[in-house]
């Protein structure tokens, strides 16, 4: 978690679903081995994260999928509430045990393991009922802590060049767990070894940073599997008390630096001087860090790149991929503009790309990366070539070549790689490229595109199996956000003079999301330069119609992009 303002207030969630386990044995994950790439699938349900191991994750090579906090927590539609535990049962918002179990079960006959995003720190702020209905109040959580858990320190963490301070008190006002107790321990590792018992293959460990190093290397000393792969978030800051690398001793830790560089370079200096990122830049060891572009907080915190970043964002990743340092998490979430704003239906994802699901994982950009980060592991970087500023191409020894052309205008040249010679498959572009006895060919590179060739890559087409899905077409269209108050059975609809929007017939208008009640959304498909009418009304269960009043709204749609509508129901 961020360093952040989180806010008390309490809502109502809607309760998971449950999936049928199926089957008595539980499947076994297929080992790895060179797969080291994790896709993060942040606030999507189980139930859907099973689905995408079998149909994409599978498939294109990750090794692993990271699921959101499982346990229960605070009720209300904020993401954060995901990181407010209640109890250590697994009855949140993504789905219940069974659910859980089953996502396991299928990732692992997907040949993918699972990694659990694990809340240790602190529990949640105020009082009330849980997510899977037990009650609580801040500092008493019947039947697992008490105010006596929690450390001494009852005010928030103010000070960062304080050890004491970052360690001991509460981070934006949720209870800190003293897990220098042996109590503490206990329960946490129970909670951990119940996650291992039902398949889990790896943690992830929140907020690591507020917990001493020695504390976290007890915890991990009691599970059942101390092997299993254990990931730190520990937050880089210059001058401050708490070191990442006092946690390598454990496990992997997060290095934060390697995002918030990327971003820089990517957008205000020269990809010139990646040349030897990584350890030369003084980062933590290559085979104990975590990397990534973004990750849920980053992304909001404006610290690092995000899907908001067009090229700057798809290009950082294909380097992140095709570069050999730390393991790449790949962040995979939805669109937002409230920063606090849940996941869409719930975290139920129908399909990528609609109903502001991103699916950054499975842009073909990115997703076509991950056989290639594969087919070259343990392979050096050689033959690094850069134009000076921002065009750069390097291979992995003999199994792979990347070009990145990051400039305003198409770069063509002769590349050198050491390739045997052959034709391959660019896996960006899903085009052939012949290279030569002499490991040479010829390309043109478009304006902030990129080419990738590996070895087990070799045709394009419908049979190669690193053609994942397709980055979905740049939108065109409006998104409708309206502020209206609802009572219970009402909806929130828009309807317009096009045939999109229903042509004003309240049978056909469209209805809104409430996910973020008062604020109700939707994005809708218009072609580019369109100019219309639309206006919103409410909807009950039994078709009364209440239109909102005052004359006809208008927009234009731009010739790219969407317009964005922010609006309030006129009463």
């Amino acid at each position: 978690m961020a360093r952040r303002t989180v806010a008390a207030a309490l809502a109502l969630v809607a309760g998971a679903a449950a999936v049928t386990v199926t089957g008595n044995v539980p499947a076994q994950a297929v080992p790895p081995g060179e797969k080291d790439v994790t896709a993060v699938m942040f606030e999507w349900k189980f139930a859907s994260v099973a689905r995408e191991c079998t149909e994409r994750l599978g498939p294109a090579g990750y090794g692993y999928v990271q699921v959101s906090p499982p346990q229960e927590h605070l009720q209300g539609p904020q993401w954060w509430t995901s990181y407010q535990p209640v109890s250590y049962k697994i009855a949140g918002r993504l789905g219940d045990r069974a659910a859980f179990k089953n996502m396991i079960d299928t990732c692992h006959a997907a040949g993918v393991k699972v990694v659990a995003d694990a809340v240790v720190n602190h529990m949640a702020n105020g009082s009330g009922t849980g997510t899977g209905g037990t009650r609580f109040s801040k500092y008493d959580y019947p039947g697992l802590y008490s105010g006596a858990d929690m450390d001494d320190c009852r005010t928030a963490i103010t000070d960062y060049r304080n050890r004491a301070d970052v360690q001991n008190c509460e981070l934006v006002q949720l209870p800190d767990l003293d897990t220098g107790e042996e109590y503490v321990r206990g329960k946490i590792a129970g909670y951990l070894n119940d996650l291992l018992s039902l398949g889990v293959d790896g943690l992830r460990i929140d907020a690591a940073k507020h917990m001493p190093a020695a504390d976290l290397a007890d915890i991990k000393s009691r599970l059942s599997d101390p092997n299993a792969y254990w990931k730190q978030e520990a937050i880089f800051g210059a001058g401050e008390a708490v070191s990442p690398s006092e946690y390598l001793g454990s496990g992997d830790v997060q290095e934060f630096r390697y995002a918030r560089d990327l971003k820089r370079v990517f957008q205000g200096e020269k990809l010139a001087y990646l040349k030897n990122f990584g350890e030369g830049w003084g980062y933590m060891p290559s085979g104990r860090s975590g990397v990534f572009v973004d990750n849920h907080d980053t992304e909001r915190g404006g610290d690092t790149l995000s899907y908001k970043d067009g090229a700057d964002y798809t290009l950082a990743s294909v380097f992140m991929l095709a570069w050999p340092y730390g393991s790449p998490d790949v962040h995979s979430g939805y669109e937002w503009t409230d920063k606090d704003a849940g996941p869409p239906n719930g975290g139920q994802v129908g399909a990528c790309y609609t109903d502001g699901w991103k699916c950054q994982h499975a842009w073909r950009e990115i997703s076509s990366m991950v056989a290639l980060r594969n087919t070259a592991r343990g392979q050096a970087v050689t033959g690094w070539w850069d134009n000076g500023n921002n065009a750069i191409a390097f291979g992995r020894g003999s199994k792979a070549y990347v070009a990145v052309n990051h400039e305003p205008t198409a770069l063509t040249r002769a590349f050198q790689t050491s390739l045997p010679a052959g034709t391959y498959c660019d896996v960006q572009s899903n085009r052939p490229v012949t290279v030569d006895g002499s490991g040479r060919f010829t390309a043109t590179l478009g304006a902030n595109t990129a080419l990738a060739l590996h070895v087990n890559a070799a045709g394009c087409g419908g049979t190669t199996p690193t053609t994942p899905p397709t980055t979905p077409p740049a939108a065109s269209g409006a998104s409708f956000a309206v502020t209206a108050t609802t009572v219970p059975g009402q909806d929130v609809y828009v309807t317009g003079d096009r045939a999109e929007l229903g042509n004003w017939s309240p049978a056909a208008a469209l209805k809104l999301d409430p996910a973020t009640y008062p604020v109700w959304k939707l994005t809708a498909g218009l072609p580019a330069g369109t100019a219309f009418a639309y206006k919103y009304l409410r909807k009950d269960a039994a078709g009364n119609v209440t239109w909102e009043s005052g004359a006809n709204r208008t927009a234009t749609v731009p010739a790219t992009g969407r317009v964005d509508l922010n609006d309030t129901f006129r009463g």
